[in-house]
């Protein structure tokens, strides 16, 4: 296959069949996360991402999976993140609002579900939250002024980043013991409700993103210093919650 899916489904058991080949009895499981496990796949815009659980054994010997890897990029599937049980259970202090964000929303394709069981501990949740909004914040800034006020470079800008805040968000919201919702609107609807953050800029920033709206020339400086605003006000946000 050279394209992209119309449905992730399409591609489920071809590459499982390439991974069980070269992994064997190493392969313990393949799942689904991202936009295509939260039913926002968009053919030809959205990739697909898998997490590939391996034995110790399978991890060690990834050399296996270059000429799979590669050919899967031409269908817009992801460098597939390879995992091992040791390597989830150690890694939960570290990186709980990855592992938050993988176990919202997921797929089982095969084998087991290493996911279900995880445990996230709102006190690493928080302080990772704190960490990535105020580098974030830091890198927008110096990011923006690279942009030199180019309505494009704004405009890549907020796209790229959108994801990461995203993630974020996520993870604010199971820190207020909310149920995350699965849609980008709605996570972006309830995140302004329950932090006071705008609505209607974090909105119009997934728009920029899905190429629905264009900014103005004059609008785009002012926009990306509304954005930056933004974020510095839920990083007070976060700083006022104690776990």
């Amino acid at each position: 296959m050279t394209k992209a899916p119309s449905n992730p489904e399409e591609i489920f058991q071809a590459v499982v069949k390439d991974y069980q080949k070269i992994f064997g009895h190493d392969l313990l499981s393949v799942i689904l996360y991202g936009s295509g496990a939260r039913g926002e796949y968009i053919p030809q815009k959205s990739d697909i991402n898998f997490l590939i659980l391996l034995s110790e054994n399978g991890v060690d010997n990834l050399s296996k999976a270059f000429e799979v890897v590669s050919r899967w990029h031409k269908s817009r599937v992801n460098t597939p993140l390879f995992l091992t049980k040791n390597y989830l259970q150690a890694s939960l202090d570290v990186f709980p609002i990855e592992f938050l964000n993988l176990k919202a929303y997921y797929r089982v394709i095969c084998g087991e579900d290493v996911l279900q069981g995880l445990v996230i501990e709102k006190k690493f949740l928080r302080l990772q939250c704190e960490r990535e909004i105020k580098g974030k914040l830091l890198q927008l800034r110096q990011q923006f002024l690279e942009t030199k006020g180019s309505k494009r470079g704004i405009e890549n800008l907020l796209a790229l980043s959108a994801p990461t805040f995203y993630s974020i968000f996520r993870a604010l919201l199971f820190l207020q013991d909310k149920a995350i919702p699965s849609g980008s609107k709605e996570l972006l609807s309830l995140v302004a409700h329950e932090t006071g953050l705008n609505s209607t800029l974090l909105l119009d920033i997934l728009k920029i993103k899905e190429g629905s709206k264009r900014l103005t020339t004059v609008e785009a400086v002012s926009f990306m210093e509304a954005y930056i605003e933004q974020i510095k006000k839920l990083s007070a946000v976060i700083d006022e919650m104690k776990m």
